[in-house]
């Protein structure tokens, strides 16, 4: 009985290393030159210019938070009624129902305008959300005593797709991102993402644009598609490596299942003869 015992253990030990074997081998490896950011020059300091700076613009469809602040408490409740009453229901709903929370605000009109009260129509498209808020400022000052006006982008967001650790929608409340920071927001890239190929799909006037970005290379900060425009796609996709590894383990996993199947039948014709 105790000499059956030891062949079995090593029958099993002779399978194991055969399964491992014939995985190892079907498993490719991922360079480490193609996973490391902002390569270039090794020098402890380096320095580099500025060259361009992104100031997002207000377009149609935007949802704006516009706040007025005045001396008059019921003139300001009746023009910030957009950005509190309307979204603490909003909130509510998306709470009860499990829903994505849609912000709740002001809208720019087809024709880059805003309905406010009292004011009327105010055309905005194409100013930064500062400058948005001296015009309204300045329409304001026919009917409030030293009005304040604050303006912030509701809808500025950006997706990220593919071999990320979590790939979602973002909502920026800053108005203002990298491509590095909302990598960073989405969990970083996977090990089997390709740095060198991250896509940027960008719509802007009209046009549809595909960018492509080399995050190993420190070029990537001179690149227009650096700042992140509103509603931008990212999509990272997989090195060859993975998808080879993923192909060859599928085509190969009926493979190990029947030689670790043959050697169990010879294992147990040896066993039954030696008995």
């Amino acid at each position: 009985m105790k000499n059956t015992f030891s062949k079995l253990s090593g029958y099993s030990t002779l399978m194991a290393f055969v399964f491992l074997g014939i995985w190892g081998a079907t498993t490719s490896c991922v360079s480490p030159k193609s996973i490391i950011y902002f390569q270039g020059d090794s020098s402890r300091l380096h320095s580099q210019q500025i060259i361009q700076n992104y100031i997002p613009k207000i377009q149609s469809n935007d949802i704006l938070s516009i706040v007025v602040g005045s001396l008059n408490s019921e003139a300001n409740e009746m023009f910030n009624t957009a950005n509190t009453a309307m979204t603490a229901s909003a909130n509510y709903s998306a709470q009860s129902s499990g829903a994505r929370l849609q912000p709740l605000g002001y809208l720019v009109n087809v024709d880059g305008s805003v309905e406010m009260p009292m004011i009327g129509k105010i055309n905005i498209k194409g100013l930064t959300t500062s400058e948005a808020a001296d015009t309204i400022r300045t329409k304001l000052l026919a009917y409030l005593k030293e009005p304040s006006v604050m303006v912030r982008n509701l809808n500025f967001k950006v997706s990220v797709m593919g071999e990320v650790k979590f790939p979602a929608v973002y909502v920026i409340p800053d108005e203002k991102i990298t491509l590095p920071e909302v990598l960073s927001l989405a969990g970083d890239l996977t090990i089997y993402g390709n740095r060198s190929n991250v896509m940027i799909i960008r719509e802007e006037n009209g046009k549809r644009e595909y960018a492509r970005m080399d995050l190993t290379s420190t070029n990537v900060f001179n690149s227009p598609y650096y700042y992140i425009h509103k509603n931008d796609i990212i999509y990272i996709e997989p090195v060859k490596s993975k998808m080879l590894d993923t192909d060859s383990r599928i085509r190969t996993v009926p493979l190990i299942v029947s030689i670790v199947g043959g050697i169990s039948t010879l294992g147990i014709l040896i066993l039954n003869l030696t008995n």
